[in-house]
């Protein structure tokens, strides 16, 4: 009889929603997404193609995000989407479910929560690119949405630069005060304002919304704004006017999703930029791109959120379990 030289199933760790809060904060999730990152602008990483349908029922968008890490060795998907009318249920919309799989054998080795870690690493995403991309004296926070995922974003923002005051639009008003309460917390004065005031007064704004039609127009947009976008990743939506990517320098996470799926596809598509006129935000973060040139530069940072930042938090998140004695199964 042959011998079997395959490594025993030691146990697939399971990590709860409420595990991965307790595990993953704000500095973990920003560790792990500046290096994958990286690591995909070195070609150490990659994206595989997204699959995203809308399923005929709940009006529900459900599909896939995956990818490999050969650099990390984190192997694995992210399976979910959005359900629009589960707040009305007491449900966050975005529900997804990360499977992490051995790289050397391709058995599951873990099975993590993702509705937190989607929100976290989405804001560590934004927060990546303040980091990089935004003037060190930005002293205006504008936010352009004031939703659930919001409210995440201005927490990961502001850890970033020295900000004394948040400017905030959102197309339904009544979502203000959520945001409001979160500045307040983290000791930062808020003002309700026109979108066109956000553009006036913002030194770095984040667009955060679930749009079809541009909210921010280039006009109103002032030298040396750093733009992180970051609810565009179907593709139709829209945040920005596309004409704003031609004033700015744009980065991205992917630039086969920016041009697809993100905020650029409106821009390439209308020829007012190309492919070449994106540069990857790991390039930034490998020291290969200068990042910023001018403090009147405009830069926009295009996140359409990618699978590999999905499954780096997940890691994070499941070694830090595995470690703390959470409970695992067996197929």
């Amino acid at each position: 009889m042959a011998k079997d030289n395959s490594s025993p199933q030691a146990g697939i760790v399971v990590v709860s929603e409420a595990d991965c809060q307790r595990l993953v904060g704000r500095k973990e999730a920003f560790d792990a997404v500046e290096a994958v990152f990286g690591a995909m602008a070195r070609n150490d990483a990659y994206n595989f193609p997204v699959i995203r349908e809308a399923i005929g029922h709940a009006d529900a968008l459900y599909g896939f995000k995956s990818g490999f890490d050969r650099a990390g060795l984190v192997l694995g998907l992210k399976s979910g989407g959005y359900w629009p009318g589960n707040m009305d249920k007491g449900l966050t919309n975005h529900q997804s479910t990360v499977f992490l799989f051995d790289p050397d054998t391709g058995q599951l080795k873990a099975l993590v929560g993702g509705n937190y870690l989607t929100a976290i690493r989405t804001a560590a995403s934004s927060s990546v690119s303040i980091a990089h991309l935004a003037r060190k004296d930005a002293r205006v926070l504008g936010m352009i949405g004031a939703g659930h995922q919001a409210q995440f974003q201005l927490r990961a923002a502001a850890e970033q630069r020295n900000f004394e005051r948040v400017v905030a639009w959102n197309p339904h008003p009544d979502m203000l005060p959520k945001l409001a309460a979160v500045a307040e917390e983290i000791g930062l004065p808020f003002d309700a304002v026109s979108a066109e005031d956000v553009g006036a007064q913002a030194d770095v704004i984040i667009t955060i919304t679930s749009a079809f039609e541009p909210l921010l127009m280039a006009d109103w947009i002032k030298p040396g704004t750093h733009i992180a976008c970051m609810g565009t990743d179907t593709k139709g939506k829209q945040e920005v006017d596309a004409a704003l990517l031609a004033r700015a320098t744009v980065f991205t996470d992917e630039l086969a999703q920016s041009v697809s799926i993100g905020e650029a596809q409106h821009a390439v598509s209308a020829g007012l930029i190309s492919d070449a006129d994106i540069t990857p935000i790991g390039a930034v973060i490998n020291g290969d791109h200068a990042g910023r040139n001018s403090e009147d530069e405009i830069t926009l940072f295009d996140g359409t959120g990618v699978g590999l930042q999905d499954l780096a938090v997940a890691d994070v998140a499941a070694r830090a379990a595995a470690s703390d004695g959470a409970p695992m199964v067996s197929l």
